[in-house]
């Protein structure tokens, strides 16, 4: 048994010495198509709605919420998926926000949120983090279907027609800073107000 462990050993650490050049480049190729498929399909299978509605802390809340919003059922039946909105389109943005969603299991392995009471107790918290996401990004999963370029003024209501127009400069706001409560509830502003005007009163000379 230890001489079969020691050949296969040797085999494994100088594999050039039992191979071809060629079968190695064929297998190397393979085994990262197979690899980079397995690892692909996971990741997508991360993004589906079953998967980030399993646990009852987002199912018994912020899914809860989402249902009864126009992103959830609306007349052109469009359905908008949690990683639609909470999970970058593109690769490397995408790989990055995954790192970071580390934090949640470990909120879901310790029970930092698996209560109702829990979950209203830090709701402005996790709402304040994805705000300045949506923010710092420009708010880009909202611009993946929804884009000022496409978009028929026309259509919509005088109070819609004039900010849409009045923030198109760059730079001048980005989606989320008026549609914080487009999907979920809002959490109590009250304390976030307060810290608001604390800080306003702090730069003031």
């Amino acid at each position: 048994m230890r001489d079969l462990l020691r050949r296969y050993w040797t085999t494994i650490t100088r594999p050039s010495a039992y191979f071809s050049l060629g079968f190695l480049t064929l297998g190397g190729f393979i085994a990262g198509v197979v690899f980079w498929g397995a690892f692909n399909t996971a990741m997508e299978l991360t993004n589906t709605e079953a998967f980030c509605t399993g646990c009852h802390e987002m199912r018994d809340n912020t899914y809860a919420e989402l249902k009864t919003t126009i992103h959830y059922s609306n007349r052109s039946g469009f359905h908008a998926k949690c990683s639609d909105c909470h999970v970058p389109h593109e690769w490397t943005y995408k790989i990055a926000r995954k790192m970071q969603a580390s934090k949640e299991v470990w909120a879901k392995v310790f029970g930092d949120i698996n209560t109702r009471d829990k979950f209203q107790a830090k709701r402005l918290e996790l709402a304040e983090h994805e705000w300045a996401r949506f923010k710092a990004n420009n708010s880009l999963e909202c611009r993946n279907c929804h884009s000022f370029e496409y978009m028929d003024f026309t259509r919509q209501s005088p109070r819609a027609q004039e900010a849409h127009q009045r923030f198109l400069e760059p730079g001048a706001k980005t989606c989320i800073d008026c549609h914080k409560g487009i999907a979920h509830q809002l959490p109590d502003m009250t304390q976030a107000e307060v810290d608001a005007q604390k800080k306003q009163q702090a730069k003031k000379p």
